[in-house]
């Protein structure tokens, strides 16, 4: 005994094994301190030798946090594409069509329909008279499953039977900035590693040379770095941002065409590795003395990843090899199609060289709260042919089947007006759709009301929806965790559970 707790033989197990929460650190003697703890240790530096290829990073002789790990779990998808519809789409005006809207445009809104102590979206709650608006697109069934889809979305609507189309996602934040952050995160209140690092913690990466987490031109708001931020967990599972937005929403021109920063201005491959080495080292020094501070953390990890990419980022962006055919299936050179087009055949290009989690931003575009029909008919034409080539282009590479694509908002609209053609925030209950791996398509998930303005049926929750993608991933929410200031932290944080009804 000591300190009145009896003694256990064998330390406890490596932390650095993500699957397994530190509150469970105690377990059977593994083979591993076995071989740590009898004949001197002779055994355990025979498996060290074994097993240091995969455990270093280069030739740095740096621990490398990204080697590739077995999910605990069967792996249903392999790596996940985010298609951020920034601003907030509506759901009665897309995927969730709602008639009552349109047999009783302009009546005053129930007050058996009005939420129950909630507020109504941003800015709609202050007006004096609430009215009912009608959709001003038409609704038509698509596909054998003859799930209906507004004419706003004509090519997305051609590969229905692929999404399985949640119609009852629902949280309680109705600002952009909190709302944005729980979806991306899974909290809108605390700063909260993104739900792809969470995937890049889990299970490393496939490809040494590459982020195992790419963001292509995230929102540049305030929030927006919390999108793809690592919180409380080590640096190295942040995302890289590539590229940037301008204020129109546009991706920076040229912005993807080169990594012309990556390349040595004048030293060679292992002149400048020697380089690095020495200046790593000093780094490394420097944070031991500071002290746990993350920025200087990422910043030293930056610098390790850039010299791996040199070589092989810079093809991954030069779509020189793609055919006139795959171009124009992305409307590439095309107007208004070719900014996003460019953004998801990067998506398409990263995913197949092995990267986890690739997010494609649209940003900041779908805030209609005035010019509804206009605002949402240019929004839809720029997106349309760029998502719909990219699941076709997936689906008949093979690659739709072990890649998950979520296209989401951070929020729907309301089902009343504001400013008489416009639409206020609504997270209560709104759309989003997944396609591949391993999710059913052809179906729909989940319902709102008669207006669409609350989810009643099955309501999926944000961190019921991140549970659900870890788990097509190989990984159990309930088990993923990280030790941080004297608790066990997990994605979806005390909350979720997997929905077994979205998948195959």
């Amino acid at each position: 005994m000591k300190n009145g707790q009896p003694q256990r033989f064998g330390d406890p197990i490596d932390m650095t094994t993500p699957h397994v929460s530190q509150s469970r650190r105690y377990q059977f003697v593994s083979r591993r301190n076995m071989l740590r703890d009898v004949a001197c240790g002779f055994g355990h530096v025979a498996l060290l030798g074994l097993l240091s290829d995969s455990a270093r990073a280069g030739t740095n002789g740096t621990v490398n946090p990204l080697v590739p790990k077995v999910p605990p779990l069967v792996q249903r998808a392999k790596r996940v594409i985010f298609l951020f519809m920034h601003g907030g789409v509506s759901q009665v005006d897309t995927f969730d069509p709602k008639p009552v809207l349109a047999a009783r445009d302009g009546e005053p809104l129930p007050q058996s329909w009005r939420p129950p102590g909630l507020p109504l979206g941003q800015n709609v709650g202050r007006q004096k008279e609430l009215r009912l608006m009608r959709s001003p697109w038409r609704f038509h069934r698509h596909g054998q499953s003859g799930i209906e889809v507004s004419t706003l979305f004509p090519h997305i609507a051609g590969c229905i039977d692929d999404l399985c189309v949640v119609r009852s996602l629902s949280h309680d934040f109705v600002t952009h900035a909190p709302a944005g952050q729980v979806i991306h995160t899974g909290s809108g209140v605390f700063k909260w590693p993104s739900f792809g690092a969470w995937i890049q913690y889990g299970l490393g990466t496939e490809n040494h040379n590459l982020p195992g987490f790419v963001t292509i031109c995230p929102p540049s708001s305030d929030a927006g770095t919390n999108f793809y931020g690592s919180a409380f967990l080590p640096a190295a599972y942040q995302g890289t941002a590539l590229g940037r937005t301008t204020g129109a929403g546009q991706m920076d021109d040229g912005a993807l065409a080169q990594f012309s920063n990556l390349r040595p201005a004048r030293l060679e491959s292992a002149v400048q590795r020697m380089e690095l080495d020495w200046f790593q080292s000093q780094n490394r020094q420097h944070l031991d003395r500071a002290g746990y501070n993350p920025q200087l953390e990422a910043r030293i990890q930056s610098f390790e990843l850039a010299f791996r990419m040199q070589a092989t980022a810079p093809e991954v962006v030069d779509m020189a090899g793609e055919t006139k055919e795959t171009l124009s299936l992305y409307g590439i050179d095309q107007n208004p199609t070719d900014n996003f087009g460019r953004m998801c055949l990067m998506a398409r290009r990263f995913s197949e060289r092995g990267v986890r989690f690739v997010q494609a931003s649209h940003s900041y575009k779908w805030d209609q709260h005035g010019g509804l029909k206009a605002g949402h008919e240019r929004n839809a034409l720029e997106v349309d042919i760029p998502v719909a080539g990219l699941l076709k282009d997936l689906k008949r590479r093979g690659l739709l089947d072990d890649t998950l694509v979520l296209w989401a908002s951070e929020f729907g609209r309301t089902p009343v007006a504001e400013s008489r053609d416009g639409r206020d925030h609504n997270p209560y209950g709104y759309t989003i759709w997944m396609a591949g791996g391993g999710v059913k398509g052809g179906m729909t998930y989940g319902a709102t009301d008669e207006i669409g303005f609350f989810a009643v049926e099955n309501k999926v929750t944000i961190h019921d929806l991140h549970a659900t993608i870890l788990y097509q991933l190989g990984l159990d929410h309930e088990q993923l965790a990280y030790y941080y200031g004297g608790r066990d932290f997990r994605p979806t944080d005390v909350d979720g559970e997997v929905v077994h009804g979205l998948l195959a």
